[in-house]
């Protein structure tokens, strides 16, 4: 027991061994003897022998039936720490951080789990604060680049100085705990990532300017309840530690300013009165430059192509910019592409109704620009306000109660955020309509260029983005389709056959083509080793496999194009 929990903690996995295992030996587990003499001097495992004696002796009193002696003894138990385990195994701070993904995902499952059994409340509360102050995080440096809803969960990526990290964030479904599951080892590998994740969180949050953990009293009070409202409570309370460090901060630099100005305030008025005379004469003789330009009409005529705005535009880019990253309080400094995530939802503010699952929503929308409100009495921003720009719901019919909203707001299921954050562009919201059936939630992992198929709505979203109207598309295929058909007898007859002519030479190419490859790779092969040729016909296998798959989703393509044409004709 005390083993296994040593080998989790140091990092220590089983080794398979080199040669064949003897036939008596089968299903053991080996390690390293190295890893084995590691442990052997390992001081928190002279902490577990402390708490096994420690134990022994409240059983005995507890046996004697001595509960006031046992329960004295059980207040002293001995304590440990795995900091110095942590330092360890991570030298870096990068290195925690892309060690950061099963962490970020054990921490997230236990924040969803019930509270029996092994699993205490404490620990689940210690989940969701923990979950939720990753999730403040991200949200306040636009750190969220990619998200995905799939069976398993809703999955996240958020890039982090310069670290990709991944993370399954679990459905908000009640939980139901298998029996097979060994709940200790979980509990054991939970330990080390709390520890870890402390660790990293207090580094990240004093980049900011943030003291880890937060003070609840910056929150309102003490985070309870689902962990959605944890990481409502735990966003307030980084935004107002952002403020807060943000004034003090600004105070501090403003007096050594001063302090500075005054100290070297006598010397600087020579230097001052230096640049002054040079700055006079620097513009008298751009004066003179000026009037010289003006006299001479073909060097005017010559200089009219010059972009005279262009610095103008330049600086006025620079200070939009400068604009938006200030707008962010505290001394959170954010990157090209996290002020470009931060752009896509800037403006908009989004109401999420009860019926949807919260917390990961509101993190995208946060992290996107974007203003999050919902049913609660802890929510910012009432149902009935008129600043509402999307209300999400995922209802088939809207109930007669929204009728009294305001009618400026547009209703949207969640996937159009999803879609719309992976996309950095905001799509048409008439295919994410109430009761509406939802076009293929894409995943952002997948490389379309490296698979050989690229889905129809993949296409279709860049047409968009390359400024294309799907309506007027499909109004020049209708009038195509209705021209064809009122067409003459005559003209189609002579189209028909001059068509029939092009496919049969492009046929005749083609198999022509064919056979010259086949040639080809035939004497290829012939001058190939033995080795070689196997290799190289494995490959030739993958590549005809995975060509086989992506002719089959074509046709799956063309099947369902054929089938919506024929709705549109009925």
């Amino acid at each position: 027991k005390d083993f296994r929990r040593l080998c989790i903690l140091k990092g220590v996995y089983p080794r398979e061994p080199r040669g064949r295992a003897p036939g008596n030996k089968k299903g053991q587990v080996y390690y390293h003897i190295k890893d084995v003499r590691a442990i052997a001097h390992e001081p928190v495992l002279h902490k577990f022998r402390e708490f096994r004696a420690f134990m022994k002796k409240v059983r005995k009193a507890a046996g004697r039936n001595e509960k006031d002696e046992a329960a004295r003894r059980h207040a002293l138990a001995p304590s440990y720490t795995i900091h110095h385990l942590v330092r360890e195994r991570y030298p870096r701070f990068q290195d925690a951080l892309s060690d950061m993904d099963d962490a970020l995902t054990l921490v997230h499952l236990f924040a969803a789990l019930p509270s029996e059994g092994r699993i205490k409340t404490k620990i689940t509360n210690k989940a969701k604060s923990l979950a939720a102050a990753w999730g403040a995080y991200c949200t306040t440096t636009s750190s969220v680049t990619k998200s995905f809803i799939s069976v398993k969960g809703v999955y996240m990526e958020a890039s982090i100085l310069g670290s990709t990290i991944r993370w399954v964030n679990p459905h908000s479904f009640t939980q139901h705990l298998p029996t097979d599951v060994d709940y200790r080892v979980m509990l054991t590998f939970f330990e080390f990532y709390e520890t870890l994740l402390s660790f990293v969180l207090f580094k990240l949050y004093s980049d900011i300017g943030v003291r880890y953990p937060l003070s609840m009293a910056e929150a309102g009070g003490q985070a309870k309840g689902s962990a959605s409202a944890v990481l409502a409570s735990n966003l307030h309370a980084l935004t107002n530690a952002l403020k807060s460090s943000d004034g003090a901060v600004s105070k501090v630099v403003s007096e050594a300013v001063e302090s500075v100005t005054k100290d070297s305030s006598e010397p600087k008025d020579k230097e001052s009165k230096k640049k002054s005379r040079e700055l006079i004469k620097s513009v008298g003789a751009a004066l003179n430059k000026i009037t010289s330009d003006d006299s001479d009409e073909e060097d005017f005529s010559d200089d009219e192509d010059v972009d005279v705005g262009a610095p103008l535009k330049a600086a006025l880019g620079s200070m939009a910019e400068a604009e938006e990253r200030s707008a962010i309080p505290g001394s959170v400094a954010l990157d090209d592409d996290a002020t470009k995530r931060r752009r896509l939802f800037a403006g908009l503010t989004f109401f999420v109704s009860r019926e949807v699952p919260r917390g990961y929503l509101e993190l995208v929308c946060l992290s996107y620009g974007g203003k999050v409100g919902w049913e609660g009495a802890d929510s910012p921003i009432t149902a009935s306000d008129p600043t509402i720009t999307h209300h999400i719901v995922d209802r088939p019919k809207l109930p007669s109660s929204f009728e009294k909203l305001p009618k400026s707001r547009e209703y949207v299921q969640p996937q159009w955020i999803m879609d719309c954050a992976n996309f950095l562009f905001v799509l048409p919201i008439t295919k994410y309509g109430v009761g509406a059936e939802l076009p293929p939630h894409l995943s952002p992992w997948v490389d379309d260029e490296e698979e050989g198929y690229k889905p129809a709505y993949g296409e279709e979203i860049e047409r968009l983005k390359n400024g294309e109207t799907m309506e007027a598309e499909d109004t020049d295929e209708d009038s195509e389709e209705d021209a064809d058909e009122n067409g003459g007898a005559e003209n189609g007859e002579k189209d028909f056959e001059d068509e029939e002519d092009e496919a049969v030479t492009e046929r005749r190419a083609k198999k022509k083509k064919q056979k010259e490859d086949e040639e080809a790779h035939k004497l290829a092969k012939t001058m190939m080793s033995k080795k070689a040729s196997r290799l190289y016909g494995r490959m030739q296998h993958g590549l005809s496999e995975k060509q086989a798959k992506v002719d089959t989703l074509h046709k799956r393509r063309e099947e369902i194009d054929s089938k919506k044409k024929r709705k549109r004709k009925n």
